[in-house]
């Protein structure tokens, strides 16, 4: 009896004190809900034919881009389909210097125009959708930089463009962006009435709207599509919308896009307000973008 006493003493205590180490003991933590991130490439450069994209590349990257833009396609095998017509051309580089911002310059051979230009990430769509896109803004201020006889006054040299950028990463393939935009020339085509004064042509002031889509057909690949509408109605010399489309390959340093579009201008303020190749007519020219990309 005696060692049945000890061992129920001894089931007693181990019983106990297994008790007081499970209250002791701390509750199972419940699993770190996953922080959530920005979504990554949602387009595979920061031009997309002839328009800027929301991206903004990370800090320390220094670009260089060529922008080319050859003759109209109309005159058929006069220019060989434009190819050997007067073309454009702009030449840039542009830097990260903090995170979200990027600044550049670039020269474009029509009108020699010089362009100084940042554009800012707002907002960067996440991957939990509490952030659903991403936004940006852009902005340039571009001087004519022809001889002076092209202008009364030194300050007629400037103008302005300004637009807001957003995007969504729709699916892994597909990305699509909409910016409206808003473009000011200190100097636009008029006349001098009876009396003696300047009477415009147009307005100083033009509001466009844009449309871009980016469809992935491989990992490194894409078909590109785009449409720009002005909205400001002018006196004379309306602008004609933009329809574009092209393919796209890319890398990550370089980017290459080659496509049809009818704008011929390359910096944005000229073409959505001086636009005169009319899609309709089969004004179509063949362009291209090429950046390449180093990380510092």
């Amino acid at each position: 009896m005696k060692n049945y006493k000890n061992l129920l003493l001894l089931l007693s205590a181990c019983l106990l004190t297994g008790s007081l180490l499970a209250q002791d003991a701390p509750a199972a933590e419940a699993p770190a809900k996953a922080k959530a991130k920005p979504v990554k490439n949602t387009f595979g450069s920061v031009l997309l034919m002839d328009n800027q994209t929301v991206m903004v590349p990370i800090k320390g990257t220094l670009e260089f881009d060529i922008q080319h833009r050859f003759g109209t396609v109309d005159k058929g095998r006069k220019d060989v389909w434009g190819l050997f017509a007067p073309s454009n051309i702009r030449l840039g580089i542009s830097y990260s210097p903090v995170k979200k911002l990027f600044v550049g310059a670039g020269l474009t051979k029509d009108r020699m125009q010089i362009d100084l230009n940042a554009k800012y990430s707002l907002l960067q769509q996440t991957t939990d959708n509490k952030v659903p896109v991403s936004l940006s803004y852009f902005a340039n201020m571009v001087i004519d930089a022809r001889d002076k006889s092209n202008f009364r006054y030194a300050v007629h040299r400037f103008s302005y463009f300004n637009q807001l950028i957003i995007a969504r990463k729709i699916t892994d393939q597909f990305s699509a962006q909409v910016a409206p935009s808003f473009s000011w020339f200190n100097n636009i085509e008029g006349y001098v009435d009876k009396d003696g004064q300047i009477q415009n042509k147009m307005k100083n002031g033009h509001l466009a709207i844009s449309f871009l889509g980016r469809y992935k057909v491989t990992e490194k690949s894409a078909i590109l599509l785009g449409y720009d509408q002005p909205l400001t109605q002018h006196t004379t010399n309306n602008p004609h919308p933009n329809i574009c489309f092209g393919f796209e390959t890319t890398t990550s340093s370089h980017a290459f896009q080659v496509f049809a579009g009818n704008y011929y201008g390359i910096v944005p303020q000229s073409n959505n307000v001086f636009n005169q190749n009319d899609y309709r007519d089969g004004q179509f020219v063949i362009g291209f973008n090429i950046t390449r990309l180093w990380n510092f």
